[in-house]
């Protein structure tokens, strides 16, 4: 099997240099790819469209050639991608293919980059730890018999198995930045409106957002230069100038202002974790940063906000799939109310049926106001929390997860225990800021990670943050066994 760079970083000088093509980094990465299927982190491989690409980025003049020419990516599979099935993990959408393509899928493509497939993910994107999508559960390269976290669960899975320099994922609730930090990656939620929802399977619209995860912060940068820009066809999606963010990775952090809130450090965050957070913001004393206290007393509220408000986006957006359209349609209708009974019942899962359900509750006569608009003041609350400690810190440290990756089936039978993995994520999607996993710790053989959160646009400054973390630290370097670095 060819040696294959780790990084896109280290893929793209090797393209450069001639020391490989294209093609065989992308047929290395499908060897991997087939020798990991025991992982589940791919539901769709199309390995013929796959090297064609690689082989027409090799044939490309250097003058034609974009950033990302012939380096291979990863897709979460809730991103249409024209002729290709698209599945968002759901029975519903098993054998659907899209026929058009989401604009990161347009923006990678036109940069040159070589879509390997699509990912596994918990169905709709609607879950922690990889655990509930229809095509199986995926399993944690560092430890196969722990989850990889969610819901961008094969994602992750397929950057830490080598499979894929990077992958694509979406952060509805933490769903970039939580499987980033139990599976040793770096991932980046962006800012709420950066990059285009545009073709990207709904779940909760004020929410969700695409963004990128590799191993490092450069490998991020580079891919948030395509990705990230104004999109008409997006209403959500703003017209705010795109920076060159691999530009400023290497500008010093000296005298950057970051804070630290003893509301996100409590005594349910496990030892291990609290340790990595107080170790990492040593590393940032070090490089010349100030941590500075901040106070955020409503951040652990965004947990029951965010379960009222993100089911209450999903009982609108999921009802499109009624089985008359498109998707999984039943067998043998016997009125209309049987076909949409029964194809809705058979399409969906347990954890979106249970979502549908609450948020279709909350939303109701006599409950909208007890339950939703009381959600909205908290995420109204949490918002200006964050501005205002924005105004005297260019970032918030944090823990990503309270805890490092749990054993498979641990918490399937307890929601609300899995709704908690995300209380330290789920603040900066209700504020719609951006937010940035790295790792910086071990725990039993499992990664640790550490969260950045900066105000709105304020991406260059966590990628320069995290760049000058990584040159001081070797967490982003680790791999599991047998994954060559």
């Amino acid at each position: 099997m060819t040696t294959m760079p780790d990084t896109l970083g280290k893929a793209a000088k090797a393209l450069a240099s001639g020391q490989i093509s294209s093609r065989e980094l992308v047929s290395t990465c499908i060897a991997r790819i087939d020798a990991g299927r025991h992982l589940n982190a791919f539901v769709s491989i199309d390995a013929e469209r796959a090297l064609d690409a690689a082989a027409a980025a090799d044939r490309r003049p250097p003058a034609e050639r974009g950033p990302l020419n012939g380096l291979p990516i990863a897709i979460k599979d809730i991103f249409c991608q024209s002729g290709v099935r698209t599945t968002a993990g759901s029975r519903m959408l098993e054998h659907w293919r899209a026929p058009y393509d989401a604009a990161v899928i347009e923006r990678l493509t036109a940069a040159g980059a070589v879509l390997l497939g699509k990912t596994n993910m918990d169905e709709f994107a609607m879950g922690s730890s990889g655990e509930n999508s229809h095509f199986g559960a995926t399993r944690n390269p560092w430890n196969e018999n722990h989850v990889p976290g969610g819901s961008s669960s094969g994602s992750a899975a397929a950057v830490a198995a080598g499979m894929a320099p990077a992958a694509l994922g979406t952060d509805t609730g933490g769903s970039i930045r939580q499987p980033a930090a139990f599976c040793g990656l770096t991932g980046l939620k962006p800012t709420y409106g950066r990059v285009s929802r545009w073709g990207m399977i709904a779940f909760a619209s004020s929410l969700d957002q695409a963004g990128p995860m590799a191993w490092d912060a450069a490998d991020l940068a580079l891919l948030l230069n395509v990705m990230a820009g104004v999109d008409h066809r997006d209403s959500t999606s703003v017209d705010e100038p795109v920076p060159d963010y691999t530009a400023s990775l290497t500008t010093s952090i000296r005298g950057l202002r970051i804070g630290l809130s003893a509301d996100l450090l409590g005594d349910d965050v496990d030892a291990d974790v609290r340790a990595t957070v107080d170790a990492s913001r040593k590393v940032f004393e070090s490089l010349g940063a100030t941590i500075v206290p901040v106070s955020l007393p409503t951040a652990l509220a965004g947990v029951p906000a965010y379960y009222v408000l993100a089911p209450a986006e999903a009982s609108a957006n999921l009802a499109r799939f009624d089985g008359v359209r498109f998707g999984h349609r039943c067998a043998d209708p016997q009125s209309l109310e049987d076909l949409y009974l029964r194809s809705r019942s058979e399409g969906f899962g347990t954890e979106v049926k249970r979502r549908i359900l609450t948020g279709t509750y909350a939303l109701s006569v006599g409950y909208y106001d007890a339950y939703y608009l009381q959600a909205q003041k908290i995420r109204r609350l949490i918002r200006d929390e964050f501005l205002a400690a924005f105004s005297n810190v260019d970032a918030i440290l944090a823990p990503t997860t309270p805890s490092p990756a749990f054993a498979l089936g641990e918490k399937t039978d307890d929601p609300v225990a899995m709704y908690l993995q995300d209380v330290f994520t789920i603040p900066a999607n209700l504020a719609g800021i951006p937010a940035l996993s790295m790792p910086a710790g071990m725990s039993g053989g499992l990664p640790l990670g550490v969260q950045l959160l900066g105000p709105h646009f304020g991406e260059a400054k966590l990628l320069q943050l995290a760049h000058a973390f990584q040159q001081a630290t070797d967490h982003h370097l680790r791999r599991p066994a047998g994954v060559p670095a």
